[in-house]
């Protein structure tokens, strides 16, 4: 990958694993709302990461979760079951933040930290060999 490329990538997983990590901290205070939102933006920005390695981008989340399938599930780069986790965050996401007397329920956030975990890694790996 090209240095301006590479530091793009570098940033947007850094970014990912410090909102995982606020998540974290957030959940650890009983803050789930709080907690979902970092989760759900842990795996964005680490999808963000992916689609610069390959120089793609979109305007909407909705259409950066689309290029993930496209470019990487359906290749093979990422897994399914890992890229689940960006569905259902982005889902979640939405409820909580747009709708009014959403809020998530503590295991529902502390699963969707764990896969946010495993997203960041799987991305990181496909980084990695690109």
């Amino acid at each position: 990958m090209m240095n301006e490329i590479q530091a793009l990538v570098d940033y947007r997983l850094q970014e990912a694993r410090d909102s995982r990590e606020e998540a974290e901290i957030l959940l650890g205070r009983g803050k789930f709302r709080g907690a979902l939102n970092r989760a759900y933006y842990s795996l964005f920005y680490a999808a963000l990461a992916l689609l610069a390695s390959k120089q793609l981008t979109a305007v909407k989340h909705s259409g950066v979760i689309s290029l993930v399938h496209r470019e990487f599930v359906k290749t093979g780069i990422i897994t399914p079951e890992v890229a689940k986790a960006l569905d259902i965050a982005f889902d979640l996401r939405n409820k909580s933040d747009y709708r009014d007397f959403v809020t998530p329920e503590e295991a529902t956030v502390r699963e969707l930290i764990q896969g946010a975990a495993a997203f960041i890694a799987a991305i990181e790996a496909a980084v990695a060999k690109l």
